[in-house]
């Protein structure tokens, strides 16, 4: 009888466990559940699976939420020696609809329109720029 009470007692513990586990899983913020409208506008990864990985992304924004778009930024996809560049634009202008894996990576038209760029280097180190192409910085 003992023994058997044990048995669900620890049934009990690794059903709760379970349970806990689950729904920690499921109720991870999304990109869905941040403030500001993010929409990728364009994007670009390189097929180099062996060596560097390079992700760059155009994402529009409807206000200049700068904790947000930080959080957007943590979010994505990035791989360990990768770099990962997040292009972030006022929602309704005018804004590049593609990005090449060359520098400047889209045209020097658009720069004076970019509110922020996030980077994630390939050590995993986070840079978040406000006005990235203004001179003044």
């Amino acid at each position: 009888m003992k023994t058997q009470k044990i048995i669900y007692l620890l049934f009990a513990g690794l059903l709760i466990l379970v349970i806990y586990i689950a729904k920690d899983t499921f109720s991870q913020p999304t990109l869905n559940d941040l403030e500001g409208n993010f929409t990728e506008l364009a994007s670009y990864r390189n097929e180099n699976n062996t060596g560097p990985i390079i992700r760059l992304y155009v994402v529009s924004i409807s206000d200049t939420l700068w904790n947000e778009m930080e959080t957007y930024g943590d979010m994505m996809p990035h791989s360990k020696y990768g770099n990962t560049k997040i292009y972030f634009f006022p929602e309704g202008e005018d804004v590049p609809s593609d990005i090449t894996p060359v520098k400047p990576y889209f045209s020097t038209v658009y720069q004076s329109s970019c509110l922020a760029l996030y980077e994630k280097t390939s050590m995993g180190d986070v840079r978040f720029t406000k006005f990235p192409f203004t001179v003044d910085q």
